[in-house]
């Protein structure tokens, strides 16, 4: 497990449907150490702090192995890493393999799983093309957040070991499972619920679910 690419970018006005847009989804791929700090990679900031960012987003990962699948859905689009807004894109971690609370290591630093990245309009704008949203959804190839566990230096090519997993094995991918496609699944809700490490909007609305059927 590795990282391929180090990705930053600040956010930009751009143009989309007669609006003007403040996004910091356009990234850049960078040579060399980058400081990895507890909200952000040095050089990298979200521009919607309301839905993006903040201790439990600090961080987001889009494994490599995608981006084949997206080559054959999207012909003749240019995918260069990075395009999915990524600041992390990873090789030999996926989401239904990861889990929410496992801990890795990165070059001096310490990351945990948080969440899978649920995409919004902006991932429209990045593509030029509102369909992505849903399909991007669809796929279940959402990539996940990491919160900083201890801050330092990263850079392209750092291997990524795994040092903890979480007592509870829900995956990324169960959450995003939970959330768009079996929402009757009682027991994983429960379990889901349980994580330590998933943010609390998270437990809310699956609690929200539960409640919902249950009651």
């Amino acid at each position: 497990m590795k990282i391929l690419s180090v990705n930053v970018g600040l956010p930009r006005e751009v143009s989309w449907q007669g609006k003007l847009v403040t996004t910091g989804i356009f990234k850049e791929p960078v040579k060399g150490p980058v400081m990895l700090r507890t909200l952000n990679l040095e050089g990298d900031r979200q521009a919607d702090l309301t839905v993006h960012g903040g201790v439990t987003k600090a961080v987001y990962a889009y494994p490599s192995e995608h981006y084949g699948y997206w080559r054959t859905e999207l012909p003749g689009v240019d995918l260069p890493w990075s395009m999915f807004g990524e600041n992390f894109t990873t090789e030999g971690l996926l989401e239904e393999a990861v889990c929410i609370g496992d801990r890795f290591r990165v070059g001096e630093t310490e990351v945990m799983v948080t969440e899978p990245r649920m995409p919004c309009y902006k991932l429209g704008i990045k593509f030029g093309r509102a369909d992505i949203i849903k399909r991007f959804l669809a796929s279940r190839r959402t990539g996940f957040y990491f919160a900083v566990v201890r801050e330092g230096m990263v850079v392209a090519g750092a291997p990524i070991e795994l040092i903890g997993r979480a007592q509870q094995e829900i995956s990324v991918a169960d959450i995003t499972r939970l959330y768009a496609f079996e929402k009757d699944d009682l027991k994983s809700l429960r379990r889901a619920i349980e994580v330590e490490a998933l943010p609390e909007s998270w437990k809310g609305y699956f609690q929200h679910q539960l409640d919902k059927q249950v009651g």
